[in-house]
């Protein structure tokens, strides 16, 4: 099973052999492919072989490249992640209205619980006021709890004057954050065979990724959390600390597991959820 997170952060040549990425830096440096569930191209001095991008690929190994200022920026994804990926995606467009929109709410709802949560264990009086959303919320979240809770839960954190639109170390820490949490999803969807730009209630005709930012909204928290409690600049080292929260242990359905494998196991009840249209196949890390 893949488990490790390697970023690549200085100007090197990366190559295949015999089953392994080969880093050609200063040092020569291998990795086991199959060992490898994230890969994270920092720096855009990096070059890269077809011959190992193609067996990362095979390996379904996520795989994300970053802009010049070191930002997540763009990700590797199969045409095919499964051999019957078109009957899949078949399945997907005939998802009824009404069972997206109990899937919709039964997310939004996980999403505020750990909100809740979060706001609660930091001892902030405002995750009283989140339990009430909590109870307000009707299918298809018509009543936008989810947009009422982010703005209380934002300015409990993060302060009165934090605004998400804001050029500020959090934000930028935060956006870092989801990115990675993102392109996890993104290989989880596809390697099931669906689309990611057909979502529940994102559905912008510029996003590639509707249904993985539906997918990953409880997930936002973990990030949230990292970032509450960590530093005030966003050094290297800061930023291979927030790629390393897929390596994080949680607890879902009952078992210890990393962050990357709990996504696997959310996603797939997700998607069994809105097959069946039974929302209690849903389950989620507790945080």
């Amino acid at each position: 099973m893949s488990w490790r997170v390697v970023v690549v952060s200085n100007r090197c040549k990366l190559e295949y052999k015999l089953g392994y990425l080969v880093c050609r830096g200063e040092q020569i440096k291998k990795v086991f492919i199959q060992e490898i569930s994230t890969l994270v191209i920092e720096s855009t001095a990096v070059s890269f072989t077809a011959a190992l991008l193609c067996e990362l690929v095979k390996s379904k190994v996520n795989i994300v490249f970053c802009d010049e200022k070191h930002n997540p920026q763009s990700q590797v994804i199969p045409f095919y992640g499964r051999h019957d990926c078109s009957g899949m995606i078949k399945k997907q467009i005939k998802w009824t209205e009404d069972v997206k929109s109990a899937v919709w709410s039964h997310i939004v709802r996980l999403k505020i619980e750990r909100q809740y949560v979060l706001l609660n264990v930091n001892n902030l009086e405002q995750a009283e006021l989140l339990k009430g959303y909590i109870g307000g919320i009707e299918s298809g979240d018509v009543t936008n709890r989810e947009g009422h809770a982010a703005k209380v839960y934002f300015n409990a954190l993060f302060g009165l004057g934090h605004r998400r639109c804001d050029d500020t170390f959090i934000n930028h820490a935060l956006n870092y954050g989801y990115a990675i949490i993102l392109s996890a999803f993104n290989r989880e969807i596809v390697a099931e065979g669906y689309d990611t730009r057909l979502g529940l209630a994102h559905k912008s005709e510029f996003n590639f990724y509707n249904l993985s930012c539906d997918f990953m909204e409880p997930f936002r928290i973990l990030v949230d959390k990292f970032v509450l409690e960590g530093a005030e600049e966003l050094t290297p080292e800061y930023k291979h600390s927030l790629c390393d929260i897929l390596n994080h242990t949680v607890k879902i359905n009952g078992i210890y597991c990393t962050v990357s494998a709990a996504v696997g196991i959310y996603c797939k009840s997700v998607l069994s959820a809105l097959e069946t249209g039974d929302v209690s196949n849903i389950v989620c890390y507790e945080l």
